[in-house]
């Protein structure tokens, strides 16, 4: 790979990232409801793999913005589960008017789980035994509520946002 092609996927991974993050910042009015999610699913089936690069970027400028404190570390591990679960799905594979609806359910279903996978780092760092856990998860479920609402709702963007990011990739090579 030449200089330049490696220079502008840094920047474009870079602007990935800064923009799940700017996206985040500006419905922190709306609890748990942001882009996040819809846009790791766009940046993977666009670009595989590489779309990892965008997240960690999103997670470290959040920890830089918001302070690296316990709370943070989770994120070190949800996201890279996220996009884990993105890269299993076929998008090219799923029928094209069942993918609107479908990747949706998939989004919401990960705001709905995401109090889960935030548990476990929740029991260790607070020394939480199995039924505290529990409680702290039911306790929460409200708010993966408004998370998973939000998910599927801004979901329905992830297939004209993948297939313009798909296009815009093909015309430019990177």
């Amino acid at each position: 790979m030449n200089v330049r092609r490696r220079l502008v996927n840094v920047v474009l991974y870079a602007m990935f990232g800064a923009t799940m993050f700017v996206s985040k910042l500006a419905m922190e009015g709306l609890p748990n409801v942001h882009p996040v999610t819809m846009l790791i699913m766009v940046l993977t089936f666009a670009y595989g793999w590489r779309a990892i690069i965008p997240v960690y970027v999103f997670v470290f400028l959040t920890g830089i913005y918001a302070g690296f404190s316990l709370w943070w570390l989770p994120y070190l591990y949800i996201w890279a589960v996220f996009w884990a679960i993105s890269m299993l799905i076929p998008y090219d594979k799923i029928p094209v008017k069942a993918r609107v609806f479908v990747l949706p359910i998939v989004c919401g279903f990960f705001g709905l789980i995401y109090g889960t996978l935030y548990a476990p780092a929740q029991a260790l760092m607070f020394n939480m035994n199995f039924a505290t856990t529990l409680k702290w998860i039911a306790a929460g479920l409200p708010w993966d509520g408004i998370h998973a609402v939000g998910n599927f709702s801004i979901g329905f963007l992830i297939v004209p946002l993948t297939d313009a990011t798909r296009k815009l990739r093909a015309k430019t090579s990177y």
